[in-house]
């Protein structure tokens, strides 16, 4: 059987899965899915609970905890390579705390509906609440976009961030 893109449901089942295992070993889950077109990946995004960065052996960890589970489990039928990966520093932003943990930050936000005729959006996050996110768009004007039509959201690479990220690091 051939191994398709995961639908969001999918995903999420996986999410379910593999969640209480990775925090027990002290990481949460980012976001799972599906990359590829013939040669299918599953990809595991991680990251530290403590907020410490991600190591090469955390990964590795990591790895073999998602390979027993899904061995044991099953849930995705047809062959597929596991990827083990943390978020890096212009990470996606998937759930909602991601949005009030990066408030302040630079992000870029793509909608599946337009809002106001469009789709892309691109300023610094301002948090969530009551099932949106909101934006101060980089013309000056705030924007609130409800996050269950998010198709894609991630932090954009910046001085700031890449500061911030250095700061945390040397902790």
């Amino acid at each position: 059987m051939e191994v398709s893109a995961l639908n969001p449901d999918q995903a999420r089942a996986i999410e379910a899965l593999l969640a209480p295992t990775l925090e027990d070993m002290g990481y949460s889950v980012v976001r799972v899915r599906m990359l590829g077109g013939r040669n299918m990946t599953l990809q595991v995004m991680a990251e530290r609970i403590d907020d410490a960065a991600m190591t090469v052996e955390d990964c590795a960890d990591i790895s073999h905890a998602v390979s027993a589970i899904l061995d044991v489990e099953d849930p995705i039928a047809g062959s597929y390579q596991l990827e083990v990966s943390s978020p890096g520093i212009d990470r996606p932003l998937v759930k909602p705390r991601d949005f009030e943990r990066f408030a302040g930050f630079d992000a870029k936000v793509e909608m599946e509906t337009p809002i106001n005729g469009r789709r892309r959006f691109r300023g610094k996050l301002l948090g969530f609440a009551d099932a949106h996110i909101r934006m101060r768009l980089d013309g000056g004007d705030d924007v609130v976009l409800p996050f269950a039509d998010i198709r894609d959201a991630k932090l954009l690479l910046t001085d700031e961030l890449i500061a911030a990220h250095a700061g945390r690091a040397n902790e």
